[in-house]
């Protein structure tokens, strides 16, 4: 099955993101929103996301605030508010996509993971959050690795200077060779002017605010989260595996999947794995949409 891709501009709190639609030629089964990453925008995933939608699954994104073609000058790089405002956004893009004929599902990767938990989690959004059919977490950034984790110094420093110059740009490296196993898709990354790694201090300290809020056990997902699949690697050289997988644990939802994709990197959609990972998600989705007929698997 073929899809379509159409382009627009999604318009929240005087920001005008933009944003990009995977449809599928046949009969949408379901409907995907997904949330992306740290120095990361929704075109890296131009070869996976034709294959969700060819299962039948509509996937509509945007780049963030900061991120990617929301960037219309280099001010604006990493420009993303506090968490208030990047939970807020998040939750007024699937309110703009309510009611829907087919379920909504909502998956978001890394940076993307942890702020989708940190809305499923949060009262002031249950109105939106209960309309959700499903939450997907891939590789959800809940903890840093022992080598990613920033010095006490300099976070110290960053929060105080940031108190001031909340817009302050700040250079923040991921090595795109610890996040995939693909080695074009690493150079790929490295050659993006879109992947500029650079935060505000404000952006920047709200990231570690929620990261913190969650790896505590401040975020519980309520009787509104109706279901959750949670994906991760203990190959993870970016998110850490056991802190990830110790906030799965304290969840008392009813329905809730978690699977260890054991040897793959950060980016399970870039990975050897991305076959697996795909097929398992989008059965996952297909169950709880009344699908009953089991699709073909894809082959990558």
């Amino acid at each position: 099955m073929a899809c379509t891709t159409t382009e627009g501009t999604f318009e929240c709190d005087g920001a005008k993101l933009y944003t990009k639609t995977w449809t599928p030629e046949g009969p949408i089964k379901a409907k995907l929103i997904f949330v992306h990453g740290y120095s990361d925008h929704i075109n890296l995933y131009n070869d996976f996301f034709p294959l969700v939608a060819a299962r039948g699954i509509q996937v509509l994104s945007w780049d963030q605030r900061g991120w990617g073609r929301s960037v219309t000058k280099p001010a604006e790089r990493g420009l993303t508010g506090t968490t208030e405002r990047v939970v807020a956004d998040i939750a007024a893009f699937i309110q703009d996509k309510l009611p829907s004929a087919e379920p909504i599902f909502v998956m978001g990767h890394s940076m993307g993971g942890g702020e989708i938990l940190t809305l499923a989690g949060d009262a002031k959004h249950e109105g939106v959050v209960s309309q959700v059919r499903g939450w997907i977490a891939e590789t959800p950034f809940i903890g840093f690795t022992p080598e990613e984790e920033p010095g006490f110094l300099k976070v110290f420093l960053g929060r105080l200077v940031g108190r001031l110059l909340p817009r302050q740009h700040m250079h923040q490296v991921v090595e795109p060779g610890i996040v995939t196993r693909d080695p074009a898709v690493a150079e790929a990354i490295r050659k993006d002017p879109l992947c500029h790694n650079t935060g505000t201090l404000e952006g920047l300290a709200s990231m570690l605010d929620r990261t913190e809020a969650l790896s505590s056990g401040q975020v519980i997902l309520g009787k509104h989260v109706q279901s959750l699949y949670f994906a991760h690697t203990p190959n993870d050289r970016v998110c850490s595996f056991q802190k990830a997988m110790a906030w799965y644990e304290l969840q008392t939802i009813e329905d809730k999947t978690s699977k260890s994709y054991d040897g793959a990197y950060h980016q399970l959609h870039t990975d050897p794995l991305k076959e697996e990972w795909l097929n398992d998600f989008v059965e996952w989705m297909l169950k709880r949409s009344g699908d009953s007929a089991a699709p073909a698997m894809s082959k990558l």
